[in-house]
């Protein structure tokens, strides 16, 4: 009886892997997809990045990283890792996001525009591929908002459910991980 009780949890938990790796997957493509609608609005709607747009840029492109190495892991222990990583980046991209929501909703303040472009300007991506990665607007700029929220104000709410899921999926495991013990 005990024998077949293990091989059940044994197999739930290659289906819970399984699926942990498919949202991991999931959510690199989602953070790939938000960084090509920014793209998008930069070149076809000529919406100019700014340092704190380009920031975010970073810390999408290292979420959908981490997610992609994670979803390559067959362990709990490395996708755990790497979902760390996803949660840290998260956070990360969030605080620049409310930094960029609170510039927006200040007129006149600025982002410190002249302190971070020569920062963010000179990391390697900017010069491998500037059209991508290099400062070209103003933080406090307001380009037109979708479905009545700017694009500061979306890269928030993306950050803050990517942390949320995420954080969600650690505690989950931690608590399948008791259970099977």
């Amino acid at each position: 009886m005990n024998n077949s009780l293990n091989h059940f949890t044994m197999h739930q938990g290659d289906r819970v892997l399984r699926r942990e790796r498919r949202l991991l997957t999931l959510l690199g493509l989602v953070s790939l997809g938000l960084v090509g609608g920014a793209l998008y609005l930069q070149f076809a709607h000529g919406e100019d990045p700014c340092p704190l747009c380009i920031i975010q840029r970073y810390f999408f492109i290292l979420i959908a990283v981490f997610a992609f190495l994670g979803a390559g892991f067959n362990n709990w222990r490395g996708i755990a890792l790497l979902e760390s990583m996803v949660a840290l980046s998260a956070l990360g991209g969030l605080a620049t996001a409310i930094r960029h929501v609170y510039v927006q909703s200040n007129p006149g303040f600025s982002c410190g525009f002249d302190a971070l472009q020569p920062i963010v300007d000179g990391l390697p991506p900017a010069r491998w591929l500037p059209q991508v990665f290099k400062v070209a607007g103003l933080c406090e700029t307001p380009y037109p908002p979708i479905l009545g929220l700017s694009l500061p104000q979306w890269s928030l709410i993306a950050f803050a459910v990517i942390f949320v899921f995420v954080m969600l999926s650690l505690r989950l495991k931690r608590k399948l991980r008791s259970a099977v013990r």
